[in-house]
Protein backbone atom coordinates (compact mmCIF):
# COMPACT_ATOMS: atom_id res chain seq x y z
CA UNK A 1 0.00 0.00 0.00
CA UNK A 2 2.77 2.32 1.07
CA UNK A 3 4.49 1.65 -2.79
CA UNK A 4 1.37 2.63 -4.27
CA UNK A 5 0.70 5.98 -2.28
CA UNK A 6 4.55 6.57 -3.38
CA UNK A 7 4.01 5.65 -6.78
CA UNK A 8 0.65 7.56 -6.79
CA UNK A 9 2.50 10.88 -5.31
CA UNK A 10 5.13 10.50 -8.20
CA UNK A 11 2.66 10.46 -10.72
CA UNK A 12 0.82 13.05 -9.91
CA UNK A 13 3.97 15.55 -9.26
CA UNK A 14 5.00 15.06 -12.62
CA UNK A 15 1.68 15.41 -14.30
CA UNK A 16 1.78 18.57 -12.58
CA UNK A 17 5.13 19.81 -13.48
CA UNK A 18 4.54 18.92 -17.22
CA UNK A 19 1.34 20.66 -17.17
CA UNK A 20 2.80 23.71 -16.19
CA UNK A 21 5.64 23.64 -18.67
CA UNK A 22 3.42 22.94 -20.86
CA UNK A 23 1.25 26.27 -19.98
CA UNK A 24 4.43 27.74 -19.72
CA UNK A 25 4.81 27.25 -23.56
CA UNK A 26 1.76 28.29 -24.44
CA UNK A 27 1.81 31.69 -23.19
CA UNK A 28 5.50 32.67 -24.25
CA UNK A 29 4.08 31.27 -27.75
CA UNK A 30 1.07 33.46 -27.53
CA UNK A 31 2.88 36.65 -26.02
CA UNK A 32 5.19 35.96 -28.92
CA UNK A 33 2.38 36.02 -31.70
CA UNK A 34 0.61 38.93 -30.07
CA UNK A 35 3.83 40.88 -30.81
CA UNK A 36 4.11 39.78 -34.49
CA UNK A 37 0.90 40.71 -35.07
CA UNK A 38 1.59 44.41 -32.86
CA UNK A 39 4.81 44.35 -35.13
CA UNK A 40 3.09 43.75 -38.40
CA UNK A 41 0.00 46.67 -37.56
CA UNK A 42 3.13 49.27 -36.95
CA UNK A 43 5.04 48.71 -40.37
CA UNK A 44 3.87 50.40 -43.72
CA UNK A 45 5.40 47.94 -46.15
CA UNK A 46 5.03 43.93 -46.12
CA UNK A 47 5.71 41.20 -48.63
CA UNK A 48 3.66 38.59 -48.90
CA UNK A 49 4.47 35.31 -50.75
CA UNK A 50 3.08 34.17 -53.42
CA UNK A 51 2.47 30.65 -54.35
CA UNK A 52 5.26 30.90 -57.31
CA UNK A 53 8.87 30.63 -55.09
CA UNK A 54 10.17 34.12 -56.93
CA UNK A 55 7.48 36.59 -56.65
CA UNK A 56 6.03 38.64 -53.35
CA UNK A 57 3.44 41.12 -53.57
CA UNK A 58 4.73 44.36 -51.46
CA UNK A 59 1.34 46.12 -50.03
CA UNK A 60 1.58 49.57 -48.28
CA UNK A 61 -0.38 48.85 -45.68
CA UNK A 62 -1.72 52.37 -45.04
CA UNK A 63 -3.14 53.12 -48.44
CA UNK A 64 -3.06 49.86 -50.38
CA UNK A 65 -0.75 50.70 -52.89
CA UNK A 66 0.82 47.49 -54.49
CA UNK A 67 3.99 46.00 -56.14
CA UNK A 68 4.90 42.52 -57.43
CA UNK A 69 8.30 41.88 -55.98
CA UNK A 70 10.29 38.59 -58.05
CA UNK A 71 13.87 38.02 -57.21
CA UNK A 72 16.29 36.07 -58.97
CA UNK A 73 19.58 34.40 -57.08
CA UNK A 74 21.43 35.38 -60.75
CA UNK A 75 20.17 38.53 -60.90
CA UNK A 76 18.88 38.55 -64.29
CA UNK A 77 15.24 38.81 -63.52
CA UNK A 78 14.38 41.24 -61.14
CA UNK A 79 11.39 43.27 -60.90
CA UNK A 80 9.51 45.54 -58.84
CA UNK A 81 6.50 46.24 -60.89
CA UNK A 82 3.15 48.28 -60.23
CA UNK A 83 0.15 46.82 -59.78
CA UNK A 84 -1.73 49.46 -58.63
CA UNK A 85 -0.39 52.66 -57.60
CA UNK A 86 -4.02 54.64 -56.42
CA UNK A 87 -4.20 54.81 -53.00
CA UNK A 88 -7.58 53.33 -51.65
CA UNK A 89 -8.18 56.29 -48.94
CA UNK A 90 -7.27 59.77 -48.29
CA UNK A 91 -4.18 60.66 -46.74
CA UNK A 92 -6.27 61.95 -43.78
CA UNK A 93 -7.74 58.38 -43.42
CA UNK A 94 -4.42 56.47 -43.67
CA UNK A 95 -3.49 54.28 -40.91
CA UNK A 96 -0.38 51.48 -40.65
CA UNK A 97 -2.00 47.82 -40.93
CA UNK A 98 -4.95 49.29 -42.63
CA UNK A 99 -4.76 46.79 -45.28
CA UNK A 100 -3.71 43.30 -45.98
CA UNK A 101 -4.11 40.74 -48.10
CA UNK A 102 -5.48 37.04 -47.90
CA UNK A 103 -4.04 34.42 -50.49
CA UNK A 104 -6.98 32.58 -52.54
CA UNK A 105 -6.26 29.08 -54.10
CA UNK A 106 -5.93 30.50 -57.55
CA UNK A 107 -2.13 31.09 -57.68
CA UNK A 108 -2.49 34.73 -58.72
CA UNK A 109 -5.31 35.84 -57.01
CA UNK A 110 -5.32 37.53 -53.50
CA UNK A 111 -8.54 39.25 -51.96
CA UNK A 112 -7.21 42.78 -50.46
CA UNK A 113 -8.41 43.55 -47.31
CA UNK A 114 -9.26 47.07 -45.70
CA UNK A 115 -9.31 46.29 -41.99
CA UNK A 116 -10.93 49.53 -41.09
CA UNK A 117 -14.32 49.45 -42.90
CA UNK A 118 -14.22 46.07 -44.29
CA UNK A 119 -14.29 46.34 -48.44
CA UNK A 120 -12.58 44.11 -50.34
CA UNK A 121 -10.61 43.70 -53.86
CA UNK A 122 -9.67 41.21 -55.98
CA UNK A 123 -5.68 41.43 -56.58
CA UNK A 124 -4.09 39.44 -59.68
CA UNK A 125 -0.52 39.63 -60.70
CA UNK A 126 1.22 37.86 -63.71
CA UNK A 127 4.86 36.76 -64.77
CA UNK A 128 3.77 37.74 -68.14
CA UNK A 129 5.12 41.75 -68.49
CA UNK A 130 2.85 44.25 -69.97
CA UNK A 131 3.18 46.96 -71.49
CA UNK A 132 2.00 50.30 -70.59
CA UNK A 133 1.11 52.99 -72.60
Amino acid sequence: MKKIFILLIIVLTTTTFLAQTQLENNESTSNNNMQNNQNYEAVIYRLFPTQNMWTFIKLNTRNGRMWQVQYDVKGDNRLEARLSLVPLVTKEKEANGRFTLYPTQNIYTFILLDQLDGRTWQVQWSIDPKIEK
